[in-house]
C-alpha cells in the first residue's frame, strides 16, 4: 500500500530506499518538492506534505542528520503510518549506529545499509496491527443516557414559576446558613487557640539536669567498683577520655562532627550507586552531551511565541515557527557550555533568516532586459486591499525603473475609485518633470494609458499591453482597484484580469502594520486567483511590496507572516513619501529587529 520509503541525509545522500510493487514512477519528484517547499523553507511544523496525487509524511532525526520519508496515495487513509515511520527510525538508528556516528560524506557513501528484511517485517507488523483494530461498536438505546430519563422528568408543570421563586428563597436561606456556619467555624478556631494557650501555661517546668557524679579520691573503706568511672552503657575508659576532650575542646568536637557527617554522606552516595556520578553528571551536562527534548524546550518556546506575537507576527505563524524549531532541535546534542534558551533562540533566528530568503529570487532588472531581447514589454500587475498604497508605490517603482534607463507605460485599470486616474496622471507629470523628454530624445519616459471610469479593467490592461508593444515601451505597470479579500465579485474580476493578460509578475501590496489580517488577505487572494484561473497551473502572487515600513519601529512581524504564507520574497519595502523611499529588504536586519527584546 506504500508507494515508496526513503532514508537520506540532510546532505542529500540517499542511504536506503524502498519502492512498492507495481509502482513505476520515480519518487525523486515528490521528495525534491518536499525538500524545496518544506525542509529548506523551515516549514517543519507539520509532518505531512501533499504533492499531486501523493501524500508524504516525514520525520527528522536531528542527532544523525537524517530524514525519513514515506509516500502513499492521498485517497488512502493509512492510520499506521505515523507509528510505522517512528519504528523504522528507531530500528535504523540502533542497527547502524556505528556507521552513522562516522561523520563525513565519503564514509556514508562507502557504508552499506541492508535494511530490506527488517523493513518488510516492520511493515507487516504495522499492517496487521491496523487490521486487528476493531471498530468501536455503537451503543444500544439501553446503554445511552436517554434511556435513563423518565416521562415525568420531561413534563413541564404549570407551577414552574413558583418553583423558581421557591428556589430563589432557598438560595437566600442557603446564604444565611452559610454565614452562620462560617461564624461557628471562627468561634471554634478561637476556642481551640485559647485551649492551646492554657495547655502551654499548665505544662510543667523543665527539670534540671542531674548532677554528675563527683570523684572521690579517698578510697578508704570502699570497693574497687567505686573507682570505675566508665560509661554505664559499656564504653571503656578511652571513651571517657574522648568525652573529656570534647568537653574542653569544642573546636575539636565540631571538626570531628563535620568529618563524620562528610563520611556518612559519602557512604550514602556510594550506597545509592551514584558514587561521584552526581558531580560528573553535572559536568557532563555542562560540556554539551545533553540531547534536547520537547519538555526542555517548551518553556523557552512559549516565551519565544509570545515575543513573536508581540512583534506583530500572526499568532498561527508564530506557533508554526516554534513547532518547526522544536522538530528541528528535538534529539539534537547541545553544544559545549550552551543553554537551552540560547540554542533555541539561535535556531529560531536562523529559521527566520531562511524564511525571508525564499526559494525564488525576483530580479526585475534582469527580467526586463530579457523581455527587451524578445522585443516585448515586461508586465507587472499590482493588487491588494484598499488604502495600502498601490498607486503611490507604483509611482516609486516607475521612478526606480526610469533611473535604470527603462521607459514605462502606466495602465490605469482602477476604474472604480474616484480620483484614481487623476492621481496617476499627477504622478506621470511629476516623473516627466524629473526626467524631461529633452534628455531622452524628445520622448516622455512615462506615459499613462487610461480609458476613464466604469470600463472593464481586463480589457484596458490588454489594450495597454498591445499599445506598449507597438510603441516599444520596456515596462507596463498595471494599477488595479483595491478590494477586500472577502469581496467575491471584485476578486473574480482580478483573477480574470490576470488570467487574460498573463503578466510576468504579480505583486501583492500590503501594509507592514497588519498582524493576523496579513494571513487572511494573502490566503484568500491566492485562493481566488487559483479558483478563477482558466489554466491547470494558475498564476498566483509572485512577490510582495511591503508599505509603511517606516511607521512600525521594530514590530516587523508582518514581513515574516506574509513571506511564510506565500513562500514568495518581499521585493520592495516602502519607507517614506518621496520617490526615493523604496528599499530592498535586508533579511538579517529585519530578524535582528524582530529578536530584539
Amino acid at each position: 500500500m506504500l508507494d515508496f520509503f526513503t532514508i537520506f541525509s540532510k546532505g542529500g545522500i540517499v542511504l536506503w530506499c524502498f519502492q512498492g510493487a507495481g509502482v513505476t514512477e520515480s519518487f525523486t519528484g515528490p521528495v525534491n518538492a518536499l525538500i524545496r517547499s518544506v525542509i529548506l523553507q523551515e516549514r517543519g511544523g507539520n509532518n505531512s506534505f501533499t504533492h499531486e496525487a501523493l501524500s508524504l509524511k516525514y520525520k527528522l532525526d536531528n542527532e544523525f542528520e537524517l530524514i525519513f520519508v514515506v509516500g502513499f496515495q492521498k485517497i488512502l487513509t493509512l492510520t499506521y503510518v505515523d507509528k510505522f515511520i517512528d519504528d523504522v527510525q528507531l530500528h535504523f538508528r540502533d542497527r547502524y549506529k556505528n556507521e552513522l556516528e562516522q561523520k563525513g560524506t565519503l564514509k556514508l557513501l562507502n557504508s552499506t545499509f541492508a535494511f530490506e528484511d527488517a523493513f518488510s517485517e516492520l511493515l507487516k507488523l504495522a499492517e496487521e496491527s491496523s487490521k486487528a483494530r476493531s471498530p468501536v461498536p455503537m451503543r444500544s438505546f439501553k446503554e445511552s443516557e436517554k434511556s435513563q430519563k423518565t416521562v415525568k422528568s420531561m413534563i413541564e408543570t404549570k407551577g414552574g414559576d413558583k418553583g423558581k421563586e421557591q428556589g430563589g428563597k432557598k438560595s437566600k436561606n442557603t446564604k444565611k446558613e452559610g454565614e452562620c456556619c462560617l461564624l461557628r467555624v471562627v468561634v471554634r478556631m478561637f476556642g481551640s487557640l485559647l485551649h492551646s494557650v492554657a495547655n502551654v501555661l499548665k505544662s510543667p517546668k523543665p527539670q534540671k539536669p542531674k548532677e554528675k557524679q563527683k570523684r572521690v579520691w579517698d578510697n578508704a573503706g570502699s570497693s574497687d567498683k567505686n573507682l570505675d568511672y566508665s560509661d554505664k552503657n559499656g564504653a571503656g575508659s578511652g571513651d571517657g577520655e574522648k568525652n573529656l576532650e570534647a568537653q574542653f575542646d569544642p573546636v575539636c568536637s565540631t571538626s570531628k562532627e563535620l568529618a563524620v557527617g562528610a563520611e556518612a554522606s559519602a557512604s550514602l552516595t556510594m550506597k545509592r550507586g551514584g558514587g561521584f556520578g552526581g558531580m560528573f553528571g553535572m559536568l557532563k551536562g555542562l560540556v554539551g552531551s545533553k540531547s534536547l527534548s520537547r519538555d526542555d524546550m517548551e518553556p523557552v518556546l512559549e516565551k519565544m511565541r509570545d515575543h513573536l506575537i508581540a512583534k506583530n507576527v500572526a499568532a498561527d505563524i508564530a506557533s508554526q515557527l516554534c513547532d518547526s524549531v522544536a522538530k528541528k532541535l528535538e534529539g539534537k546534542v547541545m553544544g559545549t557550555f550552551t543553554t537551552v534558551a540560547s540554542t533555541v533562540k539561535q535556531a529560531l533566528q536562523d529559521s527566520l533568516v531562511q524564511i525571508l530568503q525564499p526559494k525564488r529570487r525576483v530580479d526585475i532588472l534582469r527580467d526586463v532586459m530579457e523581455a527587451q531581447s524578445q522585443r516585448r514589454p515586461f508586465v507587472i500587475t499590482f493588487c491588494g486591499v484598499n488604502g495600502v498604497g498601490k498607486s503611490t508605490n507604483l509611482a516609486k517603482i516607475s521612478y526606480w525603473l526610469i533611473e535604470n534607463g527603462f521607459s514605462v507605460l502606466i495602465a490605469a485599470c482602477d476604474t472604480f475609485r474616484a480620483g484614481a486616474v487623476e492621481q496617476l496622471r499627477t504622478h506621470q507629470r511629476r516623473l516627466n518633470s524629473l526626467h524631461p523628454p529633452e534628455k531622452h530624445g524628445g520622448r516622455p519616459v512615462v506615459q499613462l494609458y487610461e480609458k476613464g471610469y466604469g470600463k472593464d479593467a481586463a480589457g484596458i490592461a490588454m489594450e495597454a499591453i498591445a499599445y506598449a508593444r507597438n510603441q516599444a515601451f520596456d515596462v507596463v505597470l498595471v494599477d488595479t482597484a483595491g478590494r477586500m479579500q472577502d469581496n467575491a465579485p471584485l476578486m473574480t474580476a482580478l483573477a480574470k484580469l490576470i488570467a487574460v493578460n498573463m503578466p510576468d509578475l504579480v505583486l501583492f501590496v500590503g501594509e507592514a502594520l497588519v498582524g493576523n489580517e496579513a494571513v487572511d488577505q494573502l490566503v484568500k487572494f491566492n485562493q481566488a486567483l487559483a479558483d478563477h484561473s482558466m489554466s491547470d497551473k494558475p498564476r498566483l502572487i509572485d512577490g510582495i511590496v511591503l508599505t509603511k515600513f517606516d511607521t512600525i519601529d521594530d514590530k516587523v512581524g508582518a514581513a515574516i507572516s506574509m513571506t511564510y504564507i506565500t513562500g514568495q520574497p518581499i521585493v520592495f519595502v516602502g519607507t517614506g513619501q518621496t520617490y526615493n523611499d523604496l528599499r530592498s529588504l535586508n533579511a538579517r536586519a529585519v530578524v535582528s529587529a524582530l529578536m530584539k527584546a
